[in-house]
């Protein structure tokens, strides 16, 4: 059973039994960074090795901006919420990329194919035309890059955004979405540190 399933039949089982008294959430931990004099509790080079055994998909993620198109490579991508319709991706905060689509406030995930490895490789530099030579049209609402020979694509709004250590995360409402012209192919996927 899915979580929305799952969520459902919880719902079911308290109104059955008379049950209506709202669910509180607990008390959110304490956080804090971790001092220039302390140790990590994990070690960088040992999360990024272990964490690295978890294959994900891979995006790009692109917007409209006043100069020019922007868009990076992004291995963080997933799907959040049926009602509403909702994704999220995390960012670097120290991105460049990251202000300008924050600017346009829209964004098109473009789901990568088998075969957009070196394409993948050429929106995860810094700098530079990442757009020069590369097909695509626009999306529908956001007017974003839609990039050719993808699996599929969600146009989307920025929703929410919120802090996470040294990350962003981006929650984004969509306005539409669709298959790519590549609809049938592989996905490109990332297991430690390079793609399979």
């Amino acid at each position: 059973m899915g979580q929305a399933g799952t969520a459902e039949a919880a719902v079911r089982y308290l109104r059955a039994i008379g049950t209506h008294a709202p669910v509180e959430a607990p008390p959110r931990p304490r956080l804090r960074c971790v001092g220039a004099d302390e140790r990590a509790p994990v070690g960088q080079a040992e999360f990024r090795r272990v964490l690295g055994s978890f294959a994900t998909g891979v995006t790009v993620v692109t917007a409209p901006a006043a100069d020019g198109p922007a868009g990076f490579a992004c291995q963080s991508f997933s799907s959040l919420s049926l009602d509403p319709p909702l994704v999220a991706f995390m960012v670097g905060r120290t991105s460049t990329t990251w202000p300008r689509i924050a600017r346009a406030g829209v964004f098109c995930v473009n789901v990568l194919s088998a075969d957009q490895g070196e394409l993948c490789r050429g929106f995860a530099v810094s700098g530079g035309d990442k757009f020069a030579g590369v097909a695509y049209d626009t999306a529908p609402v956001s007017g974003s890059p839609r990039l050719a020979g993808t699996l599929a694509w969600v146009d989307c709004t920025i929703h929410a955004v919120h802090t996470g250590g040294d990350h962003l995360i981006v929650v984004g409402r969509v306005a539409t979405l669709g298959v790519g012209d590549n609809e049938d192919g592989a996905p490109l996927l990332f297991h430690k540190g390079r793609f399979l």
